[in-house]
């Protein structure tokens, strides 16, 4: 890949965008209908991840110049770095949201795009603009958006949306404060340099840590809780012990001020996601 197309394809945060996807791939699969070897499997995938790609996107452009001002984005990001515009990065971001949403109208419903159109609208202008530069608090609420991939892949095929469905959502929405409030208190200077209220600036170090081990203690229940609606024992046991080592990594933080810590805890985050999901899929196959 050419650099300049690898700059575009970073104003998607293609990592997060991926997991966005591959969270709307599971609801498809969990939901079952749809094969996945079919042709309208992989355009409902990827119309989430270009929903998810140009929320991330317009979130990069509006935020290009708090970008310059943090050590972590102003270089490796390309609108901050000036290697492309913010012009064509709006652009791509238009198109991009536009193809995604236009997709989920053609395989899915109206129900589907609609969430898809809510997805961009609030994470690129209720959180971007109005809740992160406001509250500490800003991940709690705008976590949402991150977790509306299988909500918008189960209404693309079902028009409804489940209860499994739903639990999904809340899986993520309560995965994403002890994953950012991680990063947060590891890169408190930088958001301190771009003016962001992030809870470690405001609140101190402590109240982030019983906060990251609340939500990841509310987070086990809510991640077993599929295994009530429609998944299996296998499910069951897999998340509960992915939830527990989620919950150790927390109360460790809270014992300590290293942040070599933090940074397991961000980092094994992400593979709990990503193997969650997994686990959900292979209940479906082995049950």
């Amino acid at each position: 890949m050419n650099s300049r197309a690898s700059d575009y394809l970073s104003l998607t945060k293609p990592r997060i965008s991926m997991l966005f996807a591959f969270s709307g791939a599971t609801a498809l699969v969990l939901e079952g209908s749809v094969k996945a070897s079919s042709l309208r499997f992989w355009l409902i995938t990827f119309a989430i991840f270009a929903v998810g790609g140009a929320a991330n996107a317009l979130n990069q452009y509006f935020e290009r110049d708090i970008d310059k001002k943090m050590k972590r984005t102003a270089e490796k990001r390309a609108l901050p770095s000036g290697r492309l515009s913010p012009r064509a990065a709006l652009i791509f971001a238009l198109v991009l949201g536009i193809l995604g949403n236009v997709l989920l109208l053609a395989t899915g419903n109206l129900l589907a795009m609609g969430l898809g159109v809510a997805t961009i609208a609030y994470y690129s202008f209720y959180y971007t603009l109005w809740l992160k530069p406001r509250t500490p608090y800003n991940i709690v609420i705008g976590g949402a958006a991150g977790a509306t991939g299988p909500l918008i892949a189960w209404a693309a095929v079902a028009g409804n949306i489940s209860w499994l469905a739903l639990f999904m959502f809340l899986i993520i929405f309560f995965w994403t404060p002890p994953h950012f409030w991680a990063l947060a208190l590891c890169c408190k200077q930088d958001y301190a340099n771009a003016g962001y209220p992030m809870l470690p600036n405001v609140a101190g170090d402590e109240v982030t840590k019983k906060n990251i081990f609340f939500y990841s203690l509310a987070l086990l229940p809510i991640a077993v809780a599929p295994s009530f609606f429609g998944l299996h024992k296998f499910y069951a046991i897999t998340s509960s012990l992915l939830s527990l080592a989620f919950l150790y990594l927390a109360f460790r933080i809270s014992k300590t001020q290293d942040l070599k810590e933090a940074w397991k805890l961000f980092g094994y985050s992400i593979l709990y996601l990503f193997l969650i999901l997994l686990m959900m899929i292979i209940d479906v196959a082995v049950s």
